[in-house]
């Protein structure tokens, strides 16, 4: 590790430590709905209420609601049906996530490609969830695509820090090396600050033990899972690790020799949950 890394290292892990780290803030229309679903009461008008004012996160949900994934043999036009289709539970779950773009944009260029580089990835890793969620487990397909759409939350904060220090900046290979060794930490602090539940919060701080074996499934395996699968066919360090040794695959019932894109009809819900982020 180059002299930077361990520096930026160290400074970022004592920041966590005093509870010093600016850790970022969910978007104000995601905190609104999470507070509305809080109420038991809450109906289907009152939280349509909360997400229209935000015009944006109102049409793409409307938008998932149609997708190739999800929609019937009717067209939903109108943002209460299609809370009432999908279910308030999985509304606020795809609000939250889909809130959470809105996070990955910076004033730099180099920063701002970064994000949109992280942000990416996490949706491409949240439509792989959502599909093993629905076809190999009996778990909550919104919460599997919410996991995957937060597990790297906790770059956020190191791509801030590298915005003010331009000399980690401009050295690349210590910055990824910083992202790659410090946000699974952060990003569980961000979870538990955010009081996200206790399954999707450790998430990001165990979804690459790939020792891991935990008593039954949950949604750490699936994201697992769905890293490793986004990874096949490139020269990532991943593709190289022995994977039949990995437990996780075992507990989704999931031969780790497969590629999920050779089933055509997985392909496809996973290509349709991809879209329906985007």
């Amino acid at each position: 590790m180059s002299q930077l890394a361990e520096k930026v290292q160290q400074e970022l892990i004592k920041a966590i430590d005093n509870d010093e780290l600016v850790l970022p803030t969910l978007p104000e229309v995601a905190l609104k709905v999470r507070e509305a679903v809080e109420d038991p009461d809450i109906s289907i008008p009152h939280l349509s209420k909360v997400i229209g004012n935000d015009v944006a996160l109102s049409a793409r949900i409307i938008k998932v609601v149609n997708s190739p994934l999800l929609r019937t043999n009717r067209e939903i036009t109108d943002l209460q049906m299609a809370i009432g289709r999908l279910g308030i539970n999985y509304t606020c779950n795809l609000a939250t996530g889909l809130a959470m773009e809105q996070m990955f944009q910076a004033t730099s260029d180099v920063v701002d490609r970064k994000m949109r580089e992280v942000w990416n990835k996490s949706t491409e890793i949240a439509g792989i969830c959502h599909v093993l969620c629905k076809h190999y487990t009996r778990l909550l397909p919104d919460q599997a695509t919410l996991a995957g759409l937060v597990h790297m939350i906790g770059v956020l904060p190191i791509l801030t820090y590298a915005e003010e220090h331009s000399e980690l900046l401009r050295d690349s290979i210590s910055l990824n090396h910083v992202i790659e060794r410090i946000h699974p930490i952060i990003g569980e602090k961000i979870l538990r600050t955010w009081d996200f539940p206790e399954l999707i919060a450790m998430v990001p701080n165990n979804y690459l033990d790939f020792s891991r074996d935990s008593a039954k499934v949950d949604y750490v395996d699936i994201v697992q899972v769905a890293t490793l699968q986004s990874y096949l066919g490139t020269g990532h360090p991943y593709t190289q690790l022995d994977w039949s040794k990995i437990p996780a695959f075992a507990k989704l019932g999931l031969d780790p020799s497969q590629d999920l894109h050779d089933d055509e009809d997985l392909s496809a819900a996973m290509e349709a949950a991809m879209g329906m982020l985007q």
